[in-house]
């Protein structure tokens, strides 16, 4: 007897497509591979089994969506960066352009800075064009774009990863792997081992991964491919931890505080 289909929502970045290579792989699971803003929208509408979120998607649906213990975007020194071109400075009235509504960094903005009210939302890798043409004053980047804005001619204005780590003192909480409670919790307990080996196929052979990651990040460069997975790639990602769990228990009441949630 065939197992029931999974469908497994994740991202094109490089660091999910590196993880969830061994484990898409796999005859019963069906990979569905969209932006993460997508992703969340879709978590409010339980489209998906298993599915990557933003901690700030997951905020809003823990009730429905489980927490795996594997598979989160946590760690230091790598937050969204608020950034801006020719020497622009922020004020209340600044349009800030922002990667969706149900960002971890849309969230982090609004507690770092709750009086920049001018947001707009868009796709990630449409924010840096925005605030080149100079349809935002500034723009929050996520992923790739850290690691490419200053040779394209930008400033960073604050890193709200470093802004949190000094607040906080905990890592920063930026992505997960979440699971339909509809699954039940064997089914759950089992998809859990499954992407653990996953990762840790990665982590032991990551050559075998990289034609998979290439293909979905073309425009990347190799060195900026490989940065980002050691970016967003760690010992968190194996395994939250007591310290993972702090922060993302720290992030929720921060967020219930400014009453953000």
């Amino acid at each position: 007897m065939h197992a029931a289909p999974v469908n497994i929502g994740y991202s094109t970045c490089p660091n999910d497509t590196f993880i969830f290579y061994k484990l898409a792989h796999e005859p019963d699971v069906i990979p569905h591979l969209h932006d993460v803003e997508t992703l969340n929208e879709w978590a409010l509408e339980a489209k998906l089994d298993v599915t990557k979120l933003s901690y700030h998607a997951w905020l809003l649906v823990q009730e429905d969506y489980e927490l795996l213990q594997c598979g989160s975007a946590l760690g230091r020194g790598c937050g969204p960066l608020v950034i801006t071109k020719g020497g622009k400075t922020l004020s209340d009235e600044s349009v800030i352009a922002v990667p969706g509504a149900l960002t971890t960094a849309h969230l982090l903005l609004r507690l770092w800075n709750p009086n920049l009210k001018n947001r707009i939302f868009m796709p990630f890798d449409k924010i840096m064009a925005a605030v080149e043409s100079g349809e935002a004053d500034a723009g929050v980047v996520i992923h790739e774009g850290r690691f490419v804005y200053q040779e394209l001619g930008f400033q960073c204005l604050e890193d709200l990863g470093d802004w949190w780590e000094h607040t906080t003192g905990r890592p920063i909480p930026l992505g997960c792997i979440a699971a339909h409670k509809r699954l039940g919790k064997t089914k759950i307990a089992e998809i859990e081992q499954r992407l653990k080996a996953s990762i840790q196929h990665a982590f032991d052979d990551p050559a075998s991964t990289m034609d998979y990651v290439r293909a979905h990040a073309q425009e990347l460069a190799d060195d900026v491919t490989t940065e980002h997975i050691k970016t967003y790639v760690n010992d968190f990602t194996l395994d939250l931890g007591e310290e993972g769990r702090a922060a993302i228990d720290t992030l929720q009441k921060l967020a219930r505080e400014a009453r953000i949630i």
